[in-house]
């Protein structure tokens, strides 16, 4: 009689767990299509605008004497209007964390205004902050007809509609928004709206007639033993490199925050830094997200300045409170680094390029396995080997820091560091 009891109490489990799951998938079907139609349309608006300001400001290199008063507008605007959102990235995370007030939708003027602002006038900064805040900011909206138990969800998914739709990679960035909020631990509960979100986003940023820019597609490579005792040591190289830069941006953060109390004059500061080396270096190369001179590095070696220089003056950029993104010239530094390290390691020079483009990215935002998915979606499977490699050495080499300050420490990337777990990486 037990058992019959037992058998049946079982089958009305499976029957209401698959209830359950069918409304999940239907209502999360429409809420990802949502996100992703806001997120795409958003991130396509951004890029179009984007491109026109790049190609202004290349037409006009004196544009680049008008950085600091486009800093004391970021600033000016940030704060007399920004007050929580100024955080950005960063406010996103605490509030996948511990949830609490909804993201106010002034946040997306905002950052795309201070993008915009920052790349016109040269200044070194990516795209992908701006793209992820927009899209979370705008699935947010939607957080007052869901439980506020999914809200988390709702931002995860609109974070990675954001990441897909600003790259063109839409497995990458599901995986980046699932990935992102807790170092060393993905968690799975989000994974459906995550990546409904992210497919939506990038076909709606498509269907607006945006494209992205086509890197080339990396060559079947045996691995040997030197080529992996090799791409263990750029790995290893990648990450300390992400390493350098994320504590290098916070280390100018808080030099500026200490030093000018007046938080508007701190882009302008820094601003008049960024025009002063760029006017000394005597090139723009190193302006705005650099997208030439990462196709550049995968067709011919790169010198060690391309990297080191674009390292420190996004870094300023960033640090001075300038708005825009970390991502982009992550890529350019991976890459160029990649490049130089052709001269001296026994790999083709696109196939370094290439592992450098997503294994410092991987360090910095602690996402390897997003990284390894862009770099397919990039650059193709036959290298997949060599990226995925190079991405998670990189992510080990990284430490436990990074471009997020509000990242938690879920786990320990290894038993070595397990002590420090627990920890928020803007306190180390």
């Amino acid at each position: 009689m037990a058992t019959v009891s037992s058998f049946s109490a079982l089958r009305s489990f499976r029957a209401a767990s698959t209830t359950y799951t069918t409304v999940f998938t239907l209502r999360w079907l429409l809420l990802a299509a949502l996100v992703g139609a806001l997120a795409g349309t958003a991130s396509a608006g951004f890029l179009v605008s984007l491109e026109w300001v790049t190609n202004w400001r290349t037409a006009h290199p004196w544009a680049l004497a008008l950085l600091p008063a486009g800093g004391l507008v970021v600033g000016l605007a940030y704060h007399y209007f920004g007050d929580r959102v100024v955080r950005g990235n960063n406010l996103i995370l605490d509030e996948i964390h511990a949830p609490s007030t909804t993201i106010p939708l002034r946040l997306v003027p905002l950052v795309l205004g201070g993008t915009l602002l920052t790349h016109i006038f040269g200044g070194s900064a990516g795209r992908e902050g701006t793209a992820v805040q927009m899209g979370a900011a705008l699935a947010d909206q939607l957080a007052r007809w869901l439980p506020r138990r999914e809200r988390r969800l709702l931002l995860i998914a609109g974070m990675s509609a954001g990441f897909a739709s600003v790259f063109g990679t839409p497995l990458a960035g599901a995986v980046f928004g699932l990935e992102v909020f807790l170092l060393g631990q993905v968690r799975y509960e989000a994974i459906l709206p995550s990546f409904l979100a992210a497919v939506v986003a990038d076909a709606v940023t498509r269907a607006w007639g945006v494209g992205h820019t086509a890197y080339p597609t990396l060559a079947a490579l045996p691995l040997t033993a030197g080529g992996l005792g090799t791409t263990l040591l750029a790995g290893a190289l990648f990450g300390l490199a992400a390493r350098a830069f994320a504590t290098l941006t916070h280390a100018i953060s808080k030099v500026f925050a200490k030093t000018i109390a007046y938080p508007p004059l701190r882009p302008v500061v820094g601003g008049a830094l960024v025009v002063a080396a760029m006017w000394g270096l005597g090139t723009m190369r190193y302006a705005g997200l650099g997208v030439p001179v990462i196709v550049e590095a995968f067709q011919h070696q790169l010198g060690a300045q391309d990297f080191a220089l674009k390292l420190l003056l996004t870094a300023l950029t960033l640090g001075a409170s300038f708005k825009g993104g970390e991502v982009t010239p992550l890529f350019f530094i991976g890459a160029a680094l990649g490049s130089a390290l052709a001269g001296v390691l026994p790999l083709p020079v696109a196939l370094l390029a290439g592992m450098g483009f997503v294994g410092v990215f991987a360090g910095a935002a602690n996402t390897p396995l997003a990284c390894l998915l862009m770099g397919l979606e990039l650059f193709g499977v036959h290298a997949g080997i060599y990226l995925g490699l190079a991405c998670v050495v990189a992510y080990l080499f990284s430490g436990h820091g990074g471009i997020y300050g509000a990242q938690v420490v879920g786990q320990a990337k290894h038993p070595l560091l397990a002590r420090q777990a627990g920890q928020r990486l803007g306190e180390l």
